[in-house]
């Protein structure tokens, strides 16, 4: 099959993919159209449907379907005028190749992870973490396989686990670096601050937002799990457990960005800032990905607000390794 993410503008698009979405839409002259999102697992498209005809089949979201048309582009971005479409029959496509998953292995992650948890000497917030990320098999097993975004960063499977080791990473590189950081409660506060997204984002190949995820959000019910968890434990003491769980409500930074509250102390504000640069740094790497290793410019990412770049460097290695 030919990959949404080798697609070109001018390519002739032809394939089963997994409609992820399906909107019924009327233009400004009111005539009708569907509006889609197709995904496998290199990534998604925008795709239209403008003129529905005779071979325009039924179907619906979460539906694999085969689609046959043209890539475009719109506002800078790559979009498929479809002209025909039907529902893919089984045995026609393989599920794994429309589920995007960490290219790092799961299980070299998670026994990094452990190795970290292990290391910590609070003996309070070594069993909150050993409790969840050791003796809880099904819990673990939710984790490891979670995505941390529905579409923005590290949407995939393992996506969570991949997120949280590299914030978990760069708060042990801080902690080493700034004696007035509590190396036990950034690092504890790293590993469970997106927690909540276990319940904030259903699992694949939906990935979509749950109703708490829409109504609560990841922040708040993260918050609330590690409340919970802590009442589990005797003798917990409970400023500590106020200080992780103000790590928790403010790890996004500012309350525009989502957070109930701005960090207080310097754990919180360390969090923000690793959480904020491994978001920000895998948004670039996937949108690198996403494009022509010849092509420097890339135009305007919403997300960075900004026009990105390849620098020269990168360039470089991205032709040697396509060679």
């Amino acid at each position: 099959m030919t990959y949404i993410e080798q697609y070109k503008e001018g390519n002739k698009f032809v394939g089963i993919y997994l409609c992820k979405t399906k909107q019924i839409l009327k233009t400004k002259a009111g005539k009708t159209y569907y509006s889609l999102i197709l995904q496998d697992k290199t990534g998604v498209i925008d795709a239209k449907v403008w003129d529905l005809n005779n071979g325009i089949e039924d179907f619906e979201s979460m539906d694999f379907i085969m689609a046959d048309g043209m890539v475009t582009s719109f506002m800078g971005a790559r979009q498929v005028n479809i002209s025909r479409i039907r529902k893919a029959h089984d045995g026609e496509y393989n599920p794994a190749d429309y589920i995007p998953a960490s290219k790092y292995n799961l299980e070299e992650m998670y026994n990094e992870l452990k190795k970290i948890i292990s290391s910590i000497k609070q003996p309070h917030l070594k069993k909150l973490a050993e409790m969840c990320y050791v003796e809880d098999i099904e819990f673990v097993h939710k984790f490891k396989i979670h995505s941390a975004a529905k579409s923005i960063h590290h949407g995939f499977i393992g996506g969570l686990l991949q997120h949280t080791l590299a914030v978990t990473k760069m708060c042990i590189f801080m902690a080493d670096n700034y004696r007035i950081l509590d190396r036990d409660l950034l690092i504890t506060a790293a590993i469970f601050h997106d927690i909540g997204k276990i319940d904030e984002l259903s699992e694949f190949p939906t990935n979509d937002y749950t109703d708490d995820g829409q109504l609560l959000g990841h922040i708040f019910m993260g918050a609330e799990f590690i409340r919970n968890k802590i009442k589990e434990i005797p003798d917990f003491p409970k400023v500590l457990a106020s200080e992780l769980c103000h790590c928790i409500l403010a790890h996004h930074g500012e309350l525009e960005f989502g957070s109930p509250k701005r960090p207080a102390i310097a754990e919180a504000m360390a969090l923000a800032f690793a959480d904020n640069a491994d978001a920000r740094l895998e948004t670039m790497t996937e949108a690198y990905e996403k494009s022509d290793p010849a092509i420097v410019w890339l135009g305007y990412n919403k997300i960075v607000d900004s026009n990105i770049r390849q620098s020269s460097g990168l360039v470089q290695r991205r032709k040697q390794l396509k060679e």
